[in-house]
This record gives C-alpha cells, sequence and structure tokens, in this order.
C-alpha cells in the first residue's frame, strides 16, 4: 500500500510540475518579441565558449539554464545587421575564454573586417586574452585592456596524450587495423609517443597556424612579422609591457572605454545592447532578406547511425537517419532555391557518412548547392562532401583525413585481475571475431582486413570522381592525412578558401541569382522552442547535451557504435 501511495503521489507531482512547466512555457513564448532597439545603441558583441554551428536545445531550468544561444550562423548575422543598422552607431567586440577551433576565428574576423567597411567603430575590451581572443581582437579599431590584466599571448601549441602504459598496468590491450599510413587514430592506445607520420603532420598544422596568426597580427597592428614573432617569444605581457610592445591600444577600465567611444561617436549618451537582445532583431526588418530562399543546413558532430524516429532536430553529433530526413525535406521544398550545407565534424561511422553521402548526391541533383567547411570537415565529414559541389574551407580548416580504421580492444588481462572468467560456445568461423575475450587471430585479422581496404579504396574512389581527378593523384593526398584548409585547396581537396560569405556568392551564382540580390537564409534544422524539448523525443537529450559540451571533444560517440569508422585522429585545439 505505501509504494502505491507513493507512486501516486509522485506521478502527480510529475503531472502538476509538467503543467507548470507547460504553461510557462507558452508564457514565455508569448512575452518573447523582437525588442525594441534604443537609438544610438552600441552592441555588445561578447563571444565565449564553444560557439556553435547550430543552436543546443534550450533548457532555461535550474542549473541547465541558458542565456540565448549565440551560433556562428548568429554572428554573421548580427554583424550584417549592425553594419546597416542606423541605431547602431559602433560594435564592443568582448572575447572571452573561447573554445573555438581556427576556422570558426577566421569566419569571425572576416565578419569584424567586413562590419567595419561600414565606418562604424569597432572597439575591443579584452580579459586575460589568449590566442584566440588576441587574433579576433587584432581587427578591431583600438584594443582596450584593464590596467591591471595581462595578455597570455605565448604562441601555438599541440599536446596528445597516450594511454599505452596505463593500459598494459590494468591488462587491457587494444588491436588498431587501417588504411594509410597518416591514420593514426588508435596510436594513443598503442603507442608512448607521436608516431614520426603524426609528428610530420603537427609539425605542419603548427607551423600553418602559427604563421598565419603571426601574419594576421603584424598587418593589424602595422609590425613585421619578425618583429611580431619575437614578441610572442617574450609573452606574456603584463598590462603595461602590452601597451609599450604596441599590442593594446588603451588601458582603461570598461567604463572609462566606453567614454572614449562616446567620444568618438560624439552622438550622444550611448546605449548598451546585448548580444541576446539583438538576435532577436529580424533581418527583415532592416531589409537583409529577399524574396529568394537559401537553404543552409548543419550538420554539427560525428557522424552516428541515429534511430529511426530522429526527426534531425537532436543536437547529438549528425545522426545520420535524422540529417537524411533534413536533406529530402530541403529537396521536396519549392520554395529553396540553393543549400549550403556547413559540415564540422570530425566523421564518425562509415555506413553513416556512406548513407549521408548518397542523400547529399541526391539532393545535389535537384537543388543548387556548396559546401562550407568550418572547424572540422575531416574523415567521414569530408566523405559526406564528396558531391563533386563547390567546396569553401577557411585556411585553418581541419579536412582530408582520407582513411579508414577499426579499433577492437581486448580486456582478457583486466578480466584475470578481477577473478572475471568467460566461457563461449560458438558456430561459425568468424563467430567471436567481436569478442572481448581475446585478440584477432591471424584468420580473423586477415578478414577485417579485407573489408577496411574496400572500404579506404571506395572512399578514394568517390574522392576522385567528385574532385574529378584520377584515383592516382588522390591516393596519395590520402593515406589518412589531415590537411589544413589552405593545403587541401593547395592540393586541390578543397575549391576555394573562405567563409559563410563566399559560399553565399556561389550557391548564388549556381541558382542564378543575382550578387546584389539579398536572399532569406532558412537554417535545418531549425531552432527547437521549449516546448519541442518538454514534450518531444529528444526531452532525455536536452539534460544529456549540456553534460556532453563540458566535455566537449574527445572521446566521439561514435566510438561506442563499432564497425568501420571514418573519423579524423584527433582534435587539435589552439591555445
Amino acid at each position: 500500500m505505501a509504494k502505491f501511495l507513493f507512486g501516486l503521489i509522485t506521478g502527480v507531482v510529475l503531472c502538476v510540475a509538467g503543467v507548470f512547466l507547460l504553461f510557462f512555457a507558452l508564457a514565455r513564448s508569448f512575452r518573447e518579441s523582437a525588442p525594441a532597439v534604443a537609438q544610438n545603441s552600441v552592441l555588445q558583441l561578447q563571444l565565449s565558449g564553444g560557439i556553435p554551428e547550430r543552436p543546443p536545445v534550450e533548457f532555461p531550468f535550474g542549473a541547465f539554464a541558458d542565456r540565448p544561444a549565440t551560433t556562428v550562423a548568429s554572428v554573421w548575422m548580427m554583424l550584417r545587421k549592425a553594419a546597416v543598422d542606423a541605431r547602431i552607431k559602433a560594435v564592443v567586440l568582448e572575447p572571452e575564454s573561447l573554445g573555438v577551433g581556427w576556422g570558426k576565428l577566421e569566419e569571425f574576423r572576416a565578419d569584424l573586417e567586413r562590419f567595419k567597411k561600414s565606418g562604424k567603430p569597432l572597439f575591443a575590451f579584452l580579459k586575460t586574452p589568449g590566442s584566440r581572443e588576441y587574433y579576433l581582437a587584432s581587427a578591431a579599431d583600438r584594443i582596450y585592456l584593464g590596467p591591471s590584466d595581462w595578455v597570455n599571448l605565448k604562441g601555438l601549441g599541440v599536446e596528445l596524450m597516450y594511454f599505452k602504459n596505463t593500459l598494459d598496468k590494468i591488462g587491457v590491450g587494444v588491436q588498431v587495423e587501417h588504411d594509410g599510413k597518416y591514420k593514426d587514430f588508435g596510436d594513443m592506445f598503442t603507442r608512448t609517443s607521436m608516431s614520426p607520420e603524426t609528428r610530420e603532420v603537427m609539425t605542419s598544422v603548427v607551423d600553418d597556424l602559427y604563421g598565419h596568426l603571426v601574419g594576421q597580427i603584424a598587418q593589424a597592428r602595422k609590425k613585421t612579422p619578425d618583429a611580431v614573432t619575437a614578441l610572442i617569444d617574450r609573452g606574456p605581457f603584463l598590462a603595461n609591457d602590452s601597451l609599450q610592445d604596441g599590442l593594446i591600444d588603451q588601458l582603461r577600465y570598461e567604463d572609462q572605454m566606453f567614454s572614449d567611444l562616446r567620444q568618438k561617436v560624439d552622438s550622444g549618451e550611448l546605449h548598451k545592447l546585448s548580444t541576446g537582445a539583438y538576435q532577436k532583431v529580424p533581418a527583415d526588418s532592416l531589409g537583409l532578406e529577399g524574396r529568394r530562399h537559401i537553404a543552409m543546413l548543419v550538420g554539427d558532430g560525428d557522424i552516428t547511425r541515429g534511430s529511426a524516429d530522429d526527426d534531425g532536430a537532436s543536437d547529438q553529433g549528425i545522426q545520420a537517419t535524422g540529417f537524411i530526413k533534413l536533406l529530402r525535406r530541403i529537396g521536396r521544398d519549392s520554395s529553396v532555391d540553393g543549400v549550403v550545407v556547413r559540415i564540422d565534424s570530425p566523421g564518425g561511422d562509415a555506413v553513416a557518412s556512406d548513407e549521408i553521402w548518397r542523400e547529399m548526391n541526391l539532393l545535389s541533383k535537384k537543388k543548387p548547392m556548396v559546401i562550407s567547411m568550418s572547424d572540422y570537415a575531416a574523415s567521414g565529414g569530408y566523405y559526406m562532401a564528396m558531391t563533386g559541389d563547390p567546396i569553401v574551407a577557411y585556411p585553418g580548416t581541419l579536412t582530408g583525413s582520407i582513411g579508414v580504421v577499426f579499433v577492437k580492444p581486448d580486456v582478457h588481462g583486466l578480466m584475470d585481475k578481477l577473478g572475471i572468467g568467460e566461457d563461449t560456445i560458438a558456430r561459425g568461423r568468424f563467430a567471436e571475431i567481436d569478442s572481448l575475450d581475446h585478440p584477432l587471430t591471424p584468420v580473423e585479422l586477415a578478414k577485417l582486413k579485407e573489408g577496411i581496404d574496400a572500404n579506404y579504396q571506395d572512399f578514394v574512389a568517390k574522392v576522385a570522381q567528385a574532385r574529378r581527378r584520377p584515383f592516382d593523384q588522390i591516393e596519395p593526398l590520402a593515406q589518412g592525412r589531415v590537411w589544413l584548409g589552405d593545403q587541401a585547396k593547395t592540393n586541390g581537396l578543397v575549391d576555394e578558401l573562405g567563409g559563410i560569405d563566399r559560399a553565399l556568392e556561389l550557391v548564388k551564382q549556381k541558382a542564378r541569382i543575382p550578387a546584389s540580390e539579398n536572399v532569406t537564409i532558412v537554417m535545418y534544422p531549425a531552432r527547437r522552442s521549449i516546448l519541442d524539448v518538454l514534450f518531444g523525443h529528444a526531452q532525455e537529450s536536452a539534460v544529456e547535451s549540456r553534460l556532453r559540451r563540458l566535455v566537449r571533444g574527445w572521446p566521439p560517440e561514435s566510438w561506442t557504435h563499432g564497425g568501420l569508422l571514418r573519423i579524423m585522429p584527433y582534435m587539435v585545439t589552439a591555445q
């Protein structure tokens, strides 16, 4: 009886809570409207943390509460709006603790440079900036820093972790099979340090990114690259040193910076406008939308197969089932005049990426299409882009990684240490090929290698076909090697260097839309409301995704799905 009463009370409480949340959500949705933007406003462009390509589920309750999510596309649109909005007199850039890759940084910096063409002031106020934050701020007219702060500009580096010794201690072995000498995805389990191939690629990546960082700072601060290199070798910098060395224009507190900006604008009292508020100002109210529609389909995260009921709204990476539904929906929509597929993915499941590739090619036959690469479009992320359509990447995009890998752990030693025994009865020559109780036999290994080789050959062949080059020219560029975007451009793996603006220019050309004509951007998947979170099938994933964002990066979700993987071997983070 007690259990029955407890269950009844729990059910009633949950129902009441659900009704309360429903009314709260409805009231909130009715209250939300475009904010009133005062004359003489200053947009405070506050960028922090990992800025995604697509908005996460908004879950404004308790520990999971968020301010409105800022995405790459929303930053791009906000700066476009601010450039033409007569009420916006200036932009103040405030980057802090950014957790984005170099591709997104290059997008934001290009957006800032485009805004400056409006003639409106762009100031930057920094709080203990690292390389990312200072790189963005170098685009500003004036850079400010607090008098007691410091500039943590000291160069770039890559650190890779290796777990072989740890696994040996606990009795776990890992077998890794791959095609491509650079496909070093499993080295973290089987080695204690970088292989010569990994060191070659990582040296190339760091040198290229560092050269770009130095070059951009040198150009912005009117110094020679050698002078900037010498400066960075002396970093980090105390506030006074950063001022004397010409990295910072003024040492001021934030209120003093706004006073300087008010004098610069010379139009009276300035009103601060937050990033979250200005996102809600519709683009069509400023004449930035047109009658023609361009779909921007975002694929963000590692690639998995997904469940049958996935509708593409989940933020658990790129799930093939749901992503394919979005591709088909765009293909059926007669109002869509062209498509930009925006990819930010290190790859993942080989079968899932192949299924997406097929549907991408089908859509390409129906709609003008352009591929826009973000921080990552590698391995399966590169594979899905092989439609033969133009590919636009940033100089710092990590792409390529054309290869296949299979990772199999052997926990027999750990089971022995824990006193766990296993006894099996099997029928079929390869029935135990997936068993974790023993390593692969030579016969099992040979069987597995057949699949890896076939998968790799198929990958290279699809790249060769899409890039309109012979197989023998593509294969040396494959081998699992990661390329930066500018290196990929040199090698013919991408077509152009640029970001969202260039992708839109190209898709408008393909759709025969005049370059000067504004178009309406329709985002896929669309932003989800709180009602979708509370009553849709993805309610649980909203909580899970929030926890995942706390530890975003490795290990990718696709590890847990087994099978052959087309996945980038590592994540590169610029400090």
